[in-house]
């Protein structure tokens, strides 16, 4: 059996190792090792919570071991994705080279960029950064990258997925072409394939597990949920989620709660803290500090469970963690083996359980597909989901479209704007096919002359002595209520062609009667209440014949 002693580590790497208390490498740190020391490009496929981080800091150190760093230009990057697994990597190199005068910067956001540029301006032998942040020192002219011996890239995965491709790349072209590269990933993208073609030359490619696997020492488990209605299932989930942990018992000492989004993290610490259990939430927006706390007291056991974005997913080894729950099934399969890799750590046996609501159904059979196992289906400690007994407004929501009541809706058919307060005036009105006579008699000569058959019925609703059957009535306007206005003439609606009342006849006016401004005129001075003007004001002596003859033709009528 391969031991640490074996693989050619600097004697003071191997003291320190020795204080850690481990003496067997892992299988991906026996592989990578080695060709590592001899200045090869590696790639390195592993699943999560198999050593990979020491597998790149122990042979650094050793290569490192010769050498001085210069103002403003590392001897050696490493690039992580997340500002915990950048500390992490930070925590490692402190661990392994305490017995080696190497020194190391680390760029995250959320901290000082002073702090960090004299750190840099000292020089240090190993830069730990997330790509952003590393951007922006070089961006501002306080870092030179020219002299970088040793590159890695850890968790390349979870850089593709949080869009730092491009970052990588330009991160790449900035460093020498000379350099060794040191990759490690715990699936393998197209994507990333790519990149490795690109950037690495000829490397040594240790692949321990088939990509994207899980640990066979973790015991996995789904539960199939369906909540009693939507406006609950939020609420109903917490408690599945409450009951799962209590069925649990005394083995789950501690766990891990992954949801997809963060105000879920927030809405579900708050939930099991109401209910007695010490728990906080770690997130993206959460400041630095603050996350920091959050993981130390989960390390040290005052904090019993961490509920979690994916920012927790990657590369956090905190190895007494017994038990993770997926609160949600994570949209892009590869979380899924690195969210249950939080247990199940350096040979523990760890239990994972997931939450799957049907519309994360499609989800999960892509988890399946990838791992190409199925999950087994566990049962639901709440039983089988029924339908509310009571129906309530907003439960009627959801209700079948036949079991609804239907709205009882009276619509009158043709019927003109003032029939009710004709009806409401005249309650004993003749039906409709009585009234075309009283309407013939009552309506004027022109009127009934212009009224077309398929209007009978509309022109037929009884008229009050107070309003008798005009213009505005035939053509189903509101009538005038001002009982001291003259009714207006029907004939001057007829001259002057409205369109409004020959949609309502039914009836095509004949578009030969000439239309002037005259009769747009004393449209306007009949609406203003002034009546009919027999005179016209104001034209002068030059007036033209041809228009005073039309108004003299109009007065004489």
């Amino acid at each position: 059996m391969t031991k640490f002693s074996d693989l050619n580590l600097d004697p003071k790497v191997l003291k320190a190792i020795i204080d850690t208390g481990y003496e067997t490498p892992t299988p991906i740190q026996a592989g990578a090792i080695p060709p590592a020391l001899e200045g090869r490009d590696v790639l390195g496929i592993a699943q999560t919570g198999t050593g990979k981080t020491a597998a790149f800091t122990m042979p650094m150190i050793t290569l490192l071991g010769r050498g001085r760093a210069r103002a403003r230009m590392p001897r050696s990057l490493v690039l992580a994705p997340t500002r915990e697994l950048a500390a992490q990597v930070a925590e490692n190199f402190e661990t392994y080279a305490k017995y080696t005068k190497l020194t190391k910067a680390l760029l995250i956001g959320g901290t000082s960029f002073k702090e960090q540029d004299q750190l840099i301006d000292k020089g240090v032998d190993v830069l730990i950064a997330t790509p952003g942040r590393l951007i922006d020192h070089f961006e501002r002219g306080k870092l030179i990258l020219s002299d970088v011996k040793i590159m890695v890239v850890d968790e390349a995965d979870r850089m593709l997925d949080m869009g730092f491709i491009p970052d990588i790349e330009r991160i790449f072209q900035m460093t020498p072409f000379t350099r060794q590269t040191l990759f490690f990933s715990a699936t393998m993208a197209p994507e990333i394939e790519r990149i490795t073609n690109t950037f690495l030359s000829n490397p040594a490619k240790i692949e321990v597990a088939r990509a994207a696997t899980t640990g066979e020492n973790i015991k996995q488990g789904v539960v199939m949920f369906q909540g009693t209605h939507k406006t609950k299932a939020d609420a109903e989930k917490r408690e599945l989620l409450r009951r799962l942990i209590g069925a649990e018992g005394d083995a789950c000492s501690n766990a891990i709660i992954f949801c997809n989004r963060k105000s879920d993290v927030d809405v579900v610490a708050k939930s099991l803290k109401k209910h007695g259990m010490n728990a906080e939430p770690i997130h993206g927006d959460l400041d630095q500090s603050h996350r920091t706390r959050t993981l130390d007291g989960f390390r040290d056991g005052s904090i019993r469970f961490l509920v979690a974005s994916d920012v927790a997913a990657r590369g956090l080894d905190i190895p007494a963690v017994t038990h993770v729950f997926n609160f949600d099934v994570p949209s892009h399969a590869e979380d899924y083996v690195h969210r249950i890799g939080r247990t199940g750590r350096a040979g523990r046996t760890g239990t994972a359980i997931m939450i799957c609501a049907p519309r994360d159904e499609k989800n999960l059979a892509d988890v399946e597909r990838l791992v190409q196992n199925p999950i087994p289906r566990l049962d639901n400690p709440m039983g089988d989901a029924t339908p509310p007994t009571t129906t309530s407004p907003i439960d009627d929501v959801d209700a079948p479209r036949e079991d609804k009541p239907r709205r009882q809706r009276t619509r009158r058919k043709a019927a003109p704007k003032d029939a009710p307060a004709a009806e409401a005036s005249a309650p004993d009105a003749p039906q409709a096919d009585t009234a075309p006579v009283a309407a013939a008699t009552a309506a004027p000569e022109g009127a009934a002359a212009a009224a077309a058959p398929a209007q009978e019925v509309r022109d037929a609703q009884p008229q009050t002595a107070a309003e008798p059957a005009s213009g505005a009535a035939e053509t189903g306007r509101r009538p005038r209520r001002d009982q001291d206005r003259a009714p207006r003439d029907t004939a001057d609606r007829t001259d002057r062609g409205d369109t409004n009342d020959r949609n309502d006849r039914g009836h095509q006016q004949d578009r030969s009667t000439p239309r002037d401004s005259t009769d747009r005129n004393r449209g306007r001075n009949d609406r203003s209440g002034g009546g009919r003007q027999a005179d016209v004001v104001g034209m002068g002596d030059d007036t033209p014949d041809f228009i005073a003859k039309s108004f003299a033709e109009r007065g004489a009528s």
